[in-house]
């Protein structure tokens, strides 16, 4: 198990914006991660997409190594941030425009 967590940990320390989510940002496979790519899409922020369910290893890995229970999940800059609710909810608040600002990774002005 310890591999798994070297590759998500590799993941979220080496990207200074992470999408663990279901499908790819170009194909999402669930709701949920399409809500969170077309988000991040809108803000022009540049991510990479890590598709848990090419490997149920990981997919369960993630949980755990967040403490969260469901997919997508979103990482700044070595941070968990939160699941689609979440992101929405900050998005809508302008929140997460600022969290993404004041942790270095540009944002296009609305």
């Amino acid at each position: 198990m310890s591999g798994i967590n070297d590759f998500i940990d590799n993941e979220v320390k080496s990207n200074d914006v992470v999408l663990f989510m279901k499908g790819t940002p170009q194909f999402p496979q669930c709701g949920f991660s399409g809500q969170v790519v077309q988000i991040l899409d809108y803000l022009g922020v540049p991510y990479k997409g890590v598709n848990v369910l090419a490997d149920d290893t990981l997919r369960n890995a993630i949980k755990e190594y967040s403490n969260w229970p469901t997919i997508p999940q979103l990482y700044v800059k070595g941070e968990f941030v939160g699941g689609c609710d979440i992101i929405r909810e900050m998005f809508q608040s302008e929140e997460l425009q600022q969290h993404m600002t004041e942790a270095g990774v540009p944002v296009k002005a609305a």
